[in-house]
């Protein structure tokens, strides 16, 4: 009963927290629109249909169709953080009809019914329409992802009221999740397997002695005594020990400075960490802080890098400074300034593209000193932030403002630049094309309202804009160096029209764009025959910044023999730049990037050319991952396993899921998951051990996960140091508890045989109970305060942990070796005793008990590999109580004989036979084979 209830008690106190935590998150506050005006209500009452209005920077409680927003320009952006694990912003649009209604309230006196599709779990599509009946006609409107605000996704500008579509189990990021499933440890799982040996040899021993006896008499009655007899052999106690253990790593592990804010959410599993054999990490958030930096400009005869932006800036400055017209006076005008000026009119240039050619929106929050308009009237610095729906283009348009040159206004058709002198710039956009992941670049067409010139700007990746500009020879050399740096490289062009090709290209292009049959194809053709003979301006690098200590924590898991996988829902060419900058691939290793796949087929021939490359890390994506789990599942894992890095994009939450899933079932080693955003939650459920990190995404993951953590580099120390303390001190005790129980097991079975298999116990009363409980359990215990080598030698030497993936501390062969030792100490204690002492029988169990104790507490001291102040408490301690107790056990043991010279010496003797071959035994083999940490620490 106490067993249990030490179990019961501390899962249900973890039960209770998760239970409040619910609560928390469905008890927050939300307007909802009604016919007697707007009332509060809490998440968890919101229904199918509501109205529920949504402020700036609060989560979106359900899956709505967006209505109306209260921005200007009628659309408003979303952070998807929790769904995708991109914290870019993405542009949503509210249904036409209902955003034209003068107020929010109005939307009460329509009659309209919304039709959408059944819940699935496509996050990024949607089908419906919205119909409008008391209109005359009836309004009809297509609704697609455009006008959805999923759940969990936050507002990033504007107040938005929408309509309810799903709620509970349907919403789509809840379908994007799978069930948590209760976590049992490999550990566990183990001793499980030890116990149910112990029974087996339980019921063998019982049944030899009877068979000893003959089977005399009612031997079914015997049979059932000797069982309990030897019920000491299935360690009781094991379970409470380890239990009690599993409460104390997590106490460490919350204690430790060294990683502040780590919280243990299931503290069943701390032994899991010790054995990791896969780690499985989100890169968005997780690796990065996804915070893009610029790091480079380069022209191609000349490179700017961080130091030296202040050259950029003066050059900007001395364009819009520089008087327009020259002193006839100065004939030979000196060479150096008309390089400087040529050199600065190209940075320029540059400058100019970068600032114009993007999809940011400059908005202005009155920061309570002025009101909005007012900011917007004097484009106050202060209160300006930029939108865009990509990380990217943030960092180059705040760098041109570094630099001069400032983003301070934009709409649907125009954009408005300040320069350094403080003059507004004014730009007519005439065409916009942007970026889609096929195209891999984006284009603007713009008229410059002063001297009214026509200007195509494009930028994209390197791969497409190489055939696009003119010919040169540094484009690709310039772009691999900068890759290798870790830098995202985007490819800067401008070409010049007159008004009259301008003219021309529209008129093909409002053409192309109304034809019926294969409109993209046309499209993309006039577009086409614009984009020729660029004239290449720059390259610009920016890099996402890596979390603190990225790098080194890779190089630690590397070390310690732990295959890190990256698992991203970001494009192939930043995780790519990801994984090289972090260092997931060393520098020596090749990158295989699998090709696009679609079919059997396709995927056979790729497979193959994977197959004859080496020491190779694998970049793939999710869907090519798909066909190749759908016809060579067991093929392409083989290969994967191998790989020393593998890195997964545009993978769907539920995809992570599978991947983990696959490497346990595939390989049978321990995974370990790790991310920050809600789309990592069923990766870290799924995984044998969960990490969340707290990060700009929310909390979601963190919660989900058995273990949080504040930083990505934490979780060096939580592996390398706490985890494979936990198991190696588990292991300790486990078979330590063992021992103590198969010692007295040993020595009730050598009593039986000498006194004709008699079932009669050796032990009775208070002795029995006293032996596992008060006189060895503090001792026993303390064994979860070992530990072998100090923490900063763990952590520097991460081949240590190597060690114990092959899961030697605890195996048939150490449990071996411990039963025994326990059978040699149990004979030996009671032969010795019956041997010295045939004439005083009744001392019997006084000596053979108490060289019992003093054995356990000797073994203890054996095992224990570094001294705590509190293991000496704890033998000192049990030691005292034994002696102290003596007084009350009269009934068992002759207090006055054991005040006697001669039991002294025959427990000593007794007590060093069992104890000191182990000694010798344990001092030849550290001399003549010493484990790898005592290499470290002698």
């Amino acid at each position: 009963g106490f067993v249990l209830a030490v179990t019961v008690i501390r899962e249900a106190a973890e039960e209770i927290r998760c239970y409040m935590r619910d609560k928390e998150v469905n008890s927050q506050i939300y307007s909802k629109l009604t016919a007697r005006g707007t009332v509060k209500v809490k998440s968890s009452n919101i229904q199918v249909g509501d109205l529920i209005i949504v402020e700036k920077n609060q989560r979106v409680p359900a899956d709505m169709i967006f209505l109306r927003t209260s921005e200007k320009n009628g659309s408003c952006f979303l952070r998807t953080d929790q769904l995708d694990g991109e914290t870019d912003w993405k542009l949503r649009l509210p249904v036409t009809c209902t955003q034209r209604l003068p107020t929010a309230s109005d939307l009460l006196q329509i009659r309209s019914y919304v039709y959408a599709e059944e819940p699935n779990i496509d996050i990024h599509n949607f089908v419906g329409t919205f119909t409008r009946e008391d209109s005359d006609p009836p309004v009809n409107e297509s609704l697609s992802i455009e006008n959805t605000l999923w759940a969990s996704t936050v507002i990033a500008s504007g107040t938005v009221v929408g309509v309810v579509l799903y709620t509970g189990r349907e919403l789509r990021s809840v379908m994007n999740t799978s069930n948590p499933r209760s976590k049992i440890g490999l550990f566990d799982l183990e001793v499980n397997c030890l116990t149910k040996i112990l029974f087996g040899a339980l019921v063998v021993v019982s049944l030899v002695m009877v068979a000893l006896q003959h089977f005399a008499g009612r031997w079914y009655l015997q049979i059932i005594r000797f069982l309990l007899l030897f019920s000491n052999i299935i360690p009781i106690s094991l379970r409470v020990n380890l239990d009690m253990g599993k409460i104390v790593y997590s106490w460490v592990i919350r204690r430790d400075s060294k990683i502040p804010g780590t919280v243990v959410r299931s503290s069943t599993i701390p032994e899991q960490l010790g054995r990791i054999s896969y780690l499985l990490t989100d890169k968005t958030g997780t690796l990065t802080q996804n915070e893009m930096v610029f790091k480079r400009l380069h022209l191609g005869t000349v490179a700017y890098g961080l130091d030296s932006m202040d050259e950029v800036q003066s050059h900007i400055f001395s364009i819009y400074t520089q008087q327009p017209q020259e002193p006839p006076a100065v004939k030979g005008l000196s060479l150096a300034t008309k390089v400087r000026r040529t050199m600065s009119s190209r940075v320029h240039e540059a400058v100019k593209a970068i600032a114009l050619c993007h999809n940011v929106t400059p908005v202005y929050e009155s920061n309570g000193v002025t009101d909005q308009a007012e900011a917007e009237r004097h484009y106050e610095d202060s209160c300006r932030v930029y939108q865009a729906s990509s990380p990217d283009e943030v960092a180059l348009v705040q760098w041109t403002e570094s630099v001069g040159l400032t983003l301070v206004g934009r709409d649907q058709s125009s954009v408005q630049l300040r320069s350094p002198g403080g003059h507004i710039l004014n730009f007519t956009i005439l065409q916009i094309f942007p970026f889609t992941y096929e195209s891999k670049r984006m284009g603007i067409i713009v008229r410059d309202e002063s001297t009214g010139e026509i200007t195509f700007y494009m930028k994209g990746a390197d791969v497409v804009m190489a055939a696009i500009v003119q010919y040169n020879d540094w484009l690709e050399e310039e772009c691999g160096n900068m890759a290798r740096e870790g830098l995202r490289v985007l490819v800067v062009a401008k070409k010049s029209l007159t008004e009259e090709q301008y003219q021309d290209f529209e008129a093909r292009y409002v053409q192309a764009k109304l034809s019926v049959h294969d409109r993209s194809l046309k499209v993309a053709t006039v577009i086409e025959s614009l984009e020729m003979e660029m004239e290449l301006l720059c390259l610009t690098g920016v890099e996402d910044q890596l979390q603190t200590d990225v790098r080194p924590t890779l190089e630690t898991l590397r070390n310690a023999g732990i295959k890190v996988w990256m698992l991203t829902g970001d494009k192939l060419e930043t995780a790519t730049c990801t994984a090289k900058n972090a260092h997931l691939v060393t520098r020596t290793q090749d990158i295989h990037i699998f090709r696009l796949v679609t079919n059997r087929g396709e995927a056979h021939l790729e497979l193959n050319a994977f197959r004859r490359k080496h020491d190779c890390a694998l970049v793939i994506s999710g869907d090519s991952l798909e066909v190749c789990l759908k016809y060579y599942e067991y093929e392409f894992m083989e290969l994967a396993c191998q790989c020393p890095a593998v890195v997964c994009c545009r993978c769907a939450p539920t995809q992570k899921a599978q991947i983990v899933r696959l490497l346990q079932e595939r390989t049978g080693k321990l995974t370990c998951a790790v991310g920050d955003g809600g789309n990592d939650v069923s990766m870290i459920q799924e995984a044998d051990c969960g990490v969340g990190v707290e990060g700009k995404e929310g909390k979601q993951a963190s919660l989900a996960a058995d273990f949080s953590i504040t930083q990505f580099k934490h979780l060096g120390r939580l592996l390398m140091v706490h985890g494979r303390n936990s198991y190696k001190r588990s292991a300790a005790l486990s078979q330590f508890v063992i021992h103590r129980s198969l010692c007295i097991s040993t020595m009730q079975a050598v009593f039986s045989s000498v006194f004709y298999f008699a079932s009669v116990p050796l032990y009775q009363g208070f002795l029995i109970i006293g032996y596992s409980t008060i006189y060895t359990m503090f001792p026993v215990f303390s064994l979860v305060l070992d530990k072998d080598v100090k923490s900063e030698v763990a952590m520097l030497y991460p081949e240590l942990y190597k060690d114990l993936l092959k899961g030697r501390p605890l195996s048939y062969k150490t449990f071996l070796i411990w039963v025994l030792i326990s059978i040699y100490q149990g004979s030996i204690i009671m032969y010795g005793a019956l041997l010295l002492f045939e004439s005083e029988f009744v001392h019997i169990v006084a000596i053979s008990f108490t060289s019992l104790i003093l054995t356990e507490l000797l073994m203890v001291a054996l095992t224990i590999q570094t001294w705590h102040w509190l293991m000496i408490v704890a033998e000192l301690l049990s030691l005292s109580c034994y002696i102290a107790s003596l007084v009350f056990l009269h009934e068992f043991i002759d207090v006055y004989f054991i005040a006697t010279l001669s039991f002294l010496w025959k427990v000593t003797v007794i007590t060093l036979v069992s104890c000191l071959p182990l000694y010798v035994l344990k001092y030849l083999r550290r001399r003549f084979s010493p484990p790898s940490y005592s290499k470290l620490t002698s």
